[in-house]
């Protein structure tokens, strides 16, 4: 039950440290895979303290409290629980409060959240006599300072290039910014946590302002770098559109040179993160030096940056005062990282072993002193293995290392809306749930304000374009490979079918190809024809007629109500997968029904968040609350990818 300043300053001077951020899956499978991934990581890495994200609104707050006790209770990790204000009402703030007290939690970061929506929005619209409102993270502040005294260790939010807020684009300094950080620490509190950053310089710049600010309140104050590896190039570049966090040139120009193999991307990342973290350890600071790795809920890259910044402690203790079996640890990894080879061969307690190389022919086996389950090769099951440092091999295992290390980062590849309902990292790239991402009047200059359905088809046709940068299901343009269908969409959409997602297929190209290419060079790449798009119930029921007698198509409905339909509710679809050189075959993006039920809740909750931007009595309000509530998301596969045009075509029959 320790705070995290305590924790810090219990350190020796000097010392450095690391946390991490997990943000709650969508699906029970990538919660129950989580866990064996924290387990894991706590055992391998041993962070000071981990973070748990808190969805917009409160969205997430079950599963956060639920992912905090695992952290908290199961693992025993010291646990900080993000906390949003904006758009919550202060009986789920309390109740919030009162959770993380009684699962021993005494770390809260403070975040302001989503801007606040209209108060003829709020769910929680009635207020009592002298009930606070929550509209800045100061208001979190001083409120949970009110209720709760000295009890909760307090971090809030800095930003090294100033936060940026839509409603004055023009002010985002952290000169701009740093009043009201002062204010923050003034009424409570007690370490600053960044938002993620690449330009070293500009964190360095940030750091030396607040220590040296007048009123001494961040002399010895933690500050935490926050930073995020690099899990793929478009994550990356979404991630930093989003902060509006500045990627440096350099570090532009290293990413586009091999922004088409995955996993160059990642070992450029490694690099690119650990010369970041080594530029901020080389720089005195007056309390130990920390990081916070946002992780994405994904750990291979992780690993790699902090065995090789040196920020894992040298021992590790059991959890729950259990320990590992021996591992398989063959020096295999799909991520290889030079510099750090002849370490890996120093780890001299490492069985060198390749029985366990079938990874079909397995045996699972108990560990008597756990309750956990690991595997090992049907010819050695049931022969007694020498106990091995622990550390060594699980560190080796997140990494990605032998025939183990594969499995636990099978997902490594780029997840998110399209990978394995499985993952952990399935789903929106932070966890932080429904939101649109723009403030109201950023909202209402993108889409203004649509009155009829044609006006909402504009939109979707003016995105498509390339006239307009988002939508409220992207916050991206057309893809250039979706860009080869883009008359074909624009005739769907001026139908009335407005598409969110699509792609065409492709038969046998070239990993390396400029439009459609993916991961190593020497591969090959495939992708089935799909799309999905919302369309009115009437169209939907026609069109379900006419696809249920098609056995190369296969199709996922849903609306609003949370009613489903499929032409086969069992059916796994991978539409993209790529054959390369000593490789199995990687299929990234797979189409199924736990992860469609997943995303038609939030497709279906956008819709929401675009109807509270405007009064609720408007016409665009009522326009969008009878689109939500009338039409359907459907997503249609055809299987036939050695055909380019059928999908499209089966589509515009009749038009």
């Amino acid at each position: 039950m320790e705070k995290i300043t305590e924790k810090i300053a219990a350190l020796p001077a000097g010392a450095t440290y690391f946390s991490l951020e997990f943000f709650p899956p969508k699906t029970a499978m990538g919660s129950s895979n989580l866990q064996s991934r924290l387990e894991r990581m706590a055992r391998g890495l041993r962070p000071l303290f981990v973070t748990v994200t808190w969805g917009a609104g409160g969205s997430t707050a079950s599963k956060s409290l639920e992912l905090a006790e695992i952290c908290q209770r199961q693992l025993g990790l010291t646990t900080c629980l993000h906390l949003t204000c904006t758009n919550m009402s202060r009986s789920l703030v309390d109740e919030a409060l009162v959770e993380a007290k009684a699962l021993g939690i005494r770390n809260i970061l403070a975040l302001r959240g989503d801007p606040p929506r209209n108060d003829e929005y709020q769910e929680h619209p009635s207020k009592e006599e002298g009930e606070e409102e929550f509209t800045w993270a100061i208001d979190l502040v001083r409120y949970v300072r009110k209720q709760h005294g000295d009890y909760f260790c307090i971090g809030v939010a800095g930003y090294p290039e100033g936060h940026a807020d839509e409603s004055y684009p023009d002010i985002q300094s952290a000169e701009h910014d740093l009043p009201y950080l002062v204010e923050k620490t003034k009424a409570g509190a007690d370490f600053i946590m960044t938002q993620l950053f690449f330009d070293v310089e500009a964190y360095q710049r940030f750091e030396a302002l607040l220590r040296s600010h007048e009123s001494g309140v961040f002399k010895t104050m933690p500050i935490v770098p926050g930073l995020m590896p690099i899990q793929s190039y478009q994550i990356l570049r979404r991630t930093t559109k989003l902060s509006h966090a500045r990627l440096p040139p350099q570090v532009v120009d290293r990413l586009d040179a091999v922004k088409g193999d995955d996993e160059a991307v990642k070992r450029v990342g490694v690099d690119i993160l650990s010369e970041v973290v080594q530029k901020i350890k080389d720089v005195s600071s007056f309390t130990p030096r920390g990081f916070h790795l946002y992780t994405l809920n994904l750990e291979k890259a992780v690993a790699f940056i902090l065995e090789r910044c040196d920020l894992i402690p040298p021992s590790t203790p059991s959890i729950n005062g259990h320990d590992t079996v021996a591992v398989d640890d063959s020096e295999d990894s799909s991520l290889k990282i030079p510099s750090l080879d002849k370490a890996m061969r120093r780890r001299t307690s490492r069985r060198k072993s390749s029985v366990n190389s079938d990874p079909h022919n397995r045996v699972v086996v108990d560990d008597a002193s756990s309750q956990s389950n690991y595997e090992a090769a049907a010819d050695e099951a049931g022969i007694p293995k020498e106990r091995l440092n622990t550390r060594a091999n699980t560190l080796a295992i997140s990494e990605g290392e032998g025939t183990l290390g594969r499995e636990a980062t099978w997902d490594d590849y780029p997840n998110g809306r399209w990978g394995d309902a499985r993952s952990p990292a399935y789903g929106e790239i932070d966890g932080y749930g429904v939101s649109l991402h723009v403030s109201i009047p950023q909202a209402v200059k993108l889409w203004g304000q649509p009155k009829i359905p044609s006006d909402i088809s504009n939109i979707f046709m003016r995105h498509i374009s390339g006239e307009l940068e988002a939508i409220p299901w992207s916050e991206e343009g057309l893809r250039e490979e979706s860009s080869t269908i883009r008359p074909t969409l624009l005739k769907l959409n001026e139908r009335g079918w407005w598409t969110v997602a699509s792609q065409p297929a492709v038969n046998g190209v070239r990993s390396e190809d400029p439009v459609f290419g993916w991961g190593p060079k020497n591969g090959f790449v495939f992708q089935k024809a799909f799309i999905e798009l919302f369309l009115p119930q009437s169209d939907y029921q026609a069109l379900e007629k006419k696809l249920s007698s098609l056995e190369e198509v296969s199709y996922f409905a849903g609306n609003a109500a949370g009613d489903c339909a499929a032409s086969d509710a069992e059916a796994v679809n991978a539409v993209t997968w790529g054959a390369f050189t000593g490789k199995e075959i990687i299929t990234p993006t797979i189409i199924e029904e736990v992860s469609f039920r997943a995303w038609q809740e939030e497709a279906f909750g956008i819709w929401s968040e675009w109807q509270r931007v405007y009064p609720p009595r408007s016409p665009t309000a009522k326009l969008l609350g009878e689109v939500r509530d009338g039409y359907w998301l459907m997503n249609i596969v055809h299987h036939a990818y050695v055909e380019p045009e059928a999908l499209w075509e089966l589509l515009l029959e009749g038009t």
